[in-house]
């Protein structure tokens, strides 16, 4: 009999998931360090605090605790645990940088979901992912995408073109999320996978884009990469945990619908893999005949695995987790920063105004070509924008790390703990920590304060930790920033951006979205 046939199956199961309940019952029933540290009272004693972190918008909450408690904080947690909110320079240093091999990343759900890819896996098999994948994403190949951007890019003006020149209004509202989204998924596919997911002519959505979308949300709304994923690493093969989690999903639907994701990205996932493999073998000339003719990321990567010595070689199931891996990471988290970003411009017309006049400046020297690399990336109003919406808006909110070994998290200053007295954060093995408001692009513009040079912190971007430090820094984050410049300094060329009633990227509980009003500009199509 099959293990998860029948009875002996379902047995199986329960005794695993009772047994994740144990390890967890063990870990909020013994005292912690953390049981020291501030924080707040949670609003449920099994949800914690959850439903404020990771709510749709969860800043209000998170500057309360900051204003409130500082830099360090505890968060309540699942069934009673607590969690460390981190937002200390030095600490982070230790986090993502010095004493990295302490603090781990929970990776259960992405390992289970994803497969072997780069958010995934640890240690040296991550350090023989990254040595890889590395050159792939530098300035040089970087300048040889640019066109495949534009080219995408030009195609979602010339869509929107169309909705807003047969709307009854002059300024129709454009859900300008979901543009950005099929934009960053399009530029994403063409440049980094050789691959079109989307023609950005007809408003059918793409399965893929809709599993990649709901991923995170179906994530965080299910305790169950929290409760049980965590202490399955051990349990067997990924298969045993594939059945654990089908099994949890006929009980539970966002779990059910999380295990439809990872099949729909995964098959997708392998149906390129195996078009661009084939395509390698055949030479040259075929590649060229593809989406990014030979010049994206994936073509890249599989040439430099071919020539890579056998040590360095990565297998097939690692390179098939990089195509949902390179999606996931950098679809939707460059969608909302851009969606935020127009929305900010809608908020400043005064700065956008000042954008689009620096913009303009630049294109005029090109006449019908196209911008060169160098000239877009040294616009100075642009970056400072980036810059800016990157730090107040960042496309994601929270860093998660375990401590695997007892540590004592160095702080720039000390916090004042429960009882009164001034100490470093004492943490064991087990603990997690997640990761001004004012938008304001100017401060960019001038030199950065001596302050922010000398509390070193340790993001790989600008003095921010939008794009981490560290060996688990982001990959991708010059191809985020090339990206994000593309899209404005085509949008602003051609439209001009105002707002509407509605106060943030989503309306209420349901799809989310940003709709703006666009207006074309006077003789620019």
């Amino acid at each position: 009999m099959a293990l998860f046939d029948g009875s002996v199956g379902q047995t199986t199961l329960y005794a695993v998931a009772a047994y994740a309940a144990f390890l967890v019952f063990r870990k909020v029933t013994t005292r912690s360090p953390l049981d020291n540290v501030p924080g707040p009272a949670p609003d449920s004693w099994l949800r914690g605090d959850f439903g404020k972190l990771f709510a749709r918008q969860p800043w209000a909450y998170r500057q309360g605790m900051n204003q409130r408690y500082g830099h360090v904080w505890t968060i309540p947690g699942i069934a009673g645990s607590k969690w460390l909110s981190v937002s200390d320079p030095k600490a982070m240093h230790a986090i993502f940088i010095k004493d990295m091999d302490n603090y781990e990343e929970p990776n259960e759900s992405f390992l289970l979901m994803l497969g072997p890819g780069l958010l995934s896996i640890k240690g040296t098999q991550h350090r023989r992912q990254r040595k890889m994948l590395n050159p792939v994403f530098s300035t040089k190949h970087l300048r040889d995408m640019m066109p495949l951007f534009f080219a995408v890019v030009h195609k979602t003006c010339d869509a929107i073109t169309s909705r807003v020149e047969v709307a009854e209004c002059s300024a129709p509202e454009i859900d300008m999320l979901g543009w950005m989204g099929r934009t960053t998924l399009e530029v994403l596919g063409q440049a980094g996978l050789g691959y079109s997911f989307d023609p950005l002519t007809s408003d059918r959505p793409d399965a893929f884009a809709n599993a990649v979308k709901d991923f995170f949300p179906q994530l965080a709304q299910t305790l169950v990469s929290r409760l049980i994923l965590p202490y399955t690493e051990w349990m067997g093969s990924k298969e045993f945990k594939r059945k654990l989690v089908e099994f949890i999903g006929t009980q539970n639907s966002t779990v059910r619908r999380l295990t439809e994701i990872a099949d729909v990205m995964h098959a997708r996932s392998v149906e390129i893999f195996k078009e661009k493999s084939t395509a390698l073998s055949q030479g040259d000339e075929a590649l060229k005949q593809q989406v990014g003719e030979g010049k994206d990321v994936m073509s890249i990567l599989l040439r430099a695995n071919m020539l890579a010595s056998e040590e360095d070689k990565l297998p097939d199931d690692e390179l098939i987790a990089q195509v949902s891996t390179m999606i996931l990471a950098g679809m939707d988290t460059t969608a909302n920063t851009l969606a935020r970003i127009l929305e900010l411009l809608a908020q400043h017309p005064d700065v956008q105004e000042r954008l689009r006049e620096e913009v303009m400046r630049a294109s005029e020297q090109y006449g019908d070509g196209e911008i060169s690399f160098d000239d877009l990336m040294a616009l100075p109003l642009l970056e400072a924008v980036c810059r800016e919406t990157f730090r107040v808006s960042p496309g994601v909110t929270t860093l998660l790390r375990r401590t695997v070994t007892d540590v004592v998290m160095p702080l720039s200053t000390p916090i004042r703990m429960r009882d009164g007295t001034l100490a470093d954060a004492q943490l064991r093995p087990g603990d997690v920590g997640p990761g001004r408001a004012v938008w304001r692009p100017e401060r960019w513009l001038a030199p950065v304060p001596a302050a922010v040079e000398a509390a070193r912190i340790p993001g790989v971007y600008s003095h921010l930790m939008t794009f981490i430090g560290g060996s688990k820094s982001c990959i991708g984050f010059k191809f985020a920033q090339l990206e994000a410049k593309v899209v404005l300094y085509a949008l602003l060329q051609r439209f001009r951006f105002e707002r509407t009633a509605a106060p943030y990227p989503s309306i209420g509980d349901g799809e989310p979205c940003m709709p703006l009003r666009l207006s074309l500009l006077h003789g620019r199509k």
